[in-house]
């Protein structure tokens, strides 16, 4: 996993390809990928949770957090990705992102006729929440 996370840092597409699964490279759009990883600047690989994949089994499951920065826009990227050894040589198979859970407004909306929240004393319709 932490070879992988490199080679996306350094650009490095062709580790991306051989390091996939052998039966669906066809799935990996080389062109986009490589160009997602150059212009991306990633800020760290932090593994969450391992599921076997030591020397002596046969495949492992790996969930991890990469973090990068696209277009000024921080991004977090959550995944449990399946690997398998296959002749001696581990092979991403397939990843399922994990999606956080939709944020909720913690506090209730104000109405028209309820105290302005910014204090003044008025209705909020008649100060803060007046149209422009």
């Amino acid at each position: 996993m932490r070879a992988r996370y490199t080679a996306y840092v350094q650009g490095d597409v062709d580790y991306v390809v051989a390091t996939h699964d052998p039966n669906r490279t066809e799935d990996v759009d080389r062109s986009s990928t490589e160009t997602w990883a150059k212009q991306s600047t990633w800020l760290g690989l932090q593994i969450l949770k391992t599921e076997e994949g030591t020397e002596n089994d046969e495949a492992g499951v790996v969930e991890f957090v990469a973090r990068y920065k696209l277009k000024g826009v921080t991004v977090d990227h959550r995944e449990r990705a399946e690997f398998k050894k296959i002749k001696g040589k581990w092979f991403f198979m397939d990843g399922k992102e994990i999606v956080p859970p939709p944020a909720r407004k913690l506090t209730p909306d104000v109405g028209r006729n309820d105290p302005c929240p910014c204090g003044s004393g008025k209705k909020y319709k008649k100060c803060c929440g007046r149209a422009a």
